[in-house]
């Protein structure tokens, strides 16, 4: 991928903006980087340290053991002078050690190497041992050659003896060449693991950014309408999951996209066949002089027109739900008058369609808080379902009762039923179980947003072949109250709860 050739050599991507690499290279790499070379340096200052100091323990203690012997040798009669020029002169570490002995005159009179030192010569830690509280004291200095060296002086203090110290004088070169030896190696250990950290992390990254940079293109592509692209798992961790997640949004974005065509072509066929009737009963009603024909023409245009006025109300409805701008008008209510209502409506179309309707009306039911025509439009529906779904002979039966609390509208059918595949579908929008019959699709939908924000609920429970049932629970309004008996006459079988629980 040309963006994983972007993250590979750190530079920006193709947005303008640097990748997770250079981000990681910046932050964290540079972090650990500066990490290991302030260890590196505290561990050359140890290092130097402990050296240098295992050099003048050295120094003093080869020190000590000269001016110990000078000393065990005071109780007798000896010849201080004579016996440092011996012990300078036969020195067994000169090879190592250049032993010095300082006159009084404070200049080098004679070294274990049997050469003169220079005139100028550094005698820093002479200068120092003079002052010191133990007689002694070290200088780390570096010759006119380059050559680094230490110095160690010890004062002398022996009567009549013509000298006034003991100098030790060696060269820190083998102590430089081994730290440089340690430094180095530190230096490529660190370099190492910086290394293995910038591989190992370039890689774990890089694992995350290509799948990332891939999900991104996967994402712009479903973006501009295209979902048949699906993202490759091939982990089992987060990224995985974020892979599942987005292969699980382009499934259902082409379920709905595949479902709202289909509502566009089913909302254009219900449209177009009202349509399509009233302005052929148009043509025919202008063009004849017949009472009856009239009268049947303007029937069926009311008619037509009802359904086009219905479809319309629907889809606004969808419109004002998909904007959260439905707004309920919310008062206390009688809900047997509005169901009552309903019944009262589809009386005629249930008796033409040769469906039997049955109402079994509760002498009274307690009130509810709610929007009386929101709560008429679902039973509408509801029950222009029931219908719809019915075949002549069927059966509708419609109840309402108190249980718990809640006052319960059932519609039940003994229509064409539901599969059990489109069951837990049908409250979708868009969706359309059977597309043999009219519908938006929309209608159960909207009837379930109504019946939610009256905090009730409504399920559905049916069998393809045997029927449909729809349960709408709404919270009653428990202040002891009576409402009024609402019994609207209906050309139906009405059928009280007493007579319902005989037959």
């Amino acid at each position: 991928m040309k963006e994983g050739a972007a993250v590979s050599d750190g530079s920006k991507n193709r947005f303008g903006r640097r990748s997770i690499v250079t981000h990681w290279q910046a932050t964290s790499l540079g972090m650990i980087a500066a990490a290991l070379i302030i260890i590196g340096i505290l561990i050359g200052v140890l290092l130097k340290n402990y050296y240098y100091s295992s050099a003048r323990q050295y120094l003093s203690s080869r020190m000590n053991m000269i001016t110990g012997t000078l000393e065990n040798s005071a109780a007798e009669q000896i010849n201080y002078s004579a016996q440092i020029r011996t012990i300078v002169e036969n020195y067994g570490e000169k090879d190592k050690i250049e032993l010095m002995a300082i006159a009084a005159d404070e200049h080098v009179d004679i070294t274990s190497s049997g050469f003169s030192p220079a005139d100028d010569m550094n005698l820093e830690d002479f200068t120092r041992a003079k002052t010191a509280d133990n007689g002694m004291a070290y200088a780390i200095f570096d010759l006119p050659s380059g050559e680094r060296v230490i110095a160690l002086t010890s004062m002398l203090s022996f009567r009549g003896c013509e000298y006034k110290a003991l100098r030790m004088v060696s060269s820190m070169k083998n102590i430089d060449n081994q730290l440089l030896m340690l430094m180095i190696s530190i230096t490529l250990i660190f370099a190492l693991i910086l290394l293995l950290i910038y591989l190992s992390g370039r890689f774990f990254i890089r694992s995350i950014v290509f799948p990332v940079l891939q999900i991104g293109e996967i994402a712009r592509k479903i973006a501009k309408g295209d979902f048949s692209e699906r993202v490759e798992k091939t982990s089992d961790d987060e990224l995985g999951d974020l892979c599942d997640s987005i292969n699980y949004m382009a499934e259902e974005l082409s379920r709905t996209e595949s479902m709202k065509n289909e509502f566009i072509s089913s909302v254009s066929h219900e449209l177009r066949t009202p349509l399509t009737a009233i302005k052929g009963w148009s043509e025919t009603l202008t063009a004849i002089d017949d009472r009856d024909t009239f009268v049947k023409g303007m029937r069926v245009i009311t008619s037509e027109t009802e359904r086009l006025s219905q479809m319309v109300e629907e889809l606004l409805d969808f419109s004002r739900i998909q904007d959260n701008r439905l707004t309920l008008i919310m008062d206390k209510l009688d809900i047997l008058a509005e169901l009552g209502e309903t019944v009262l409506i589809y009386q005629e179309r249930a008796r033409s369609l040769g469906i039997t309707l049955n109402y079994y009306e509760p002498t009274m039911l307690p009130f509810v808080y709610g929007d009386k025509n929101r709560l008429r439009q679902v039973f509408i529906n509801i029950v222009d379902n029931a219908i719809k779904y019915s075949d002549k002979g069927d059966t509708v039966s419609i109840e309402a009762y108190e249980e718990n609390g809640d006052i319960c509208i059932l519609v039940s059918d003994t229509g064409i039923g539901i599969s059990k595949d489109d069951l837990p579908k049908v409250k979708t929008k868009f969706f359309k179980a059977n597309h043999t019959r009219r519908g938006s699709g929309i209608g159960l939908a909207v009837a379930n947003e109504i019946i939610t924000r009256h905090g009730g609920t409504l399920n559905i429970n049916s069998e393809e072949g045997v029927g449909t049932t729809v349960l709408i629970t709404i919270p009653a309004i428990n202040d002891g109250k009576v409402p009024k008996e609402s019994k609207p006459t209906v050309d139906v079988e009405l059928i009280s709860s007493d007579k319902k629980k005989k037959t």
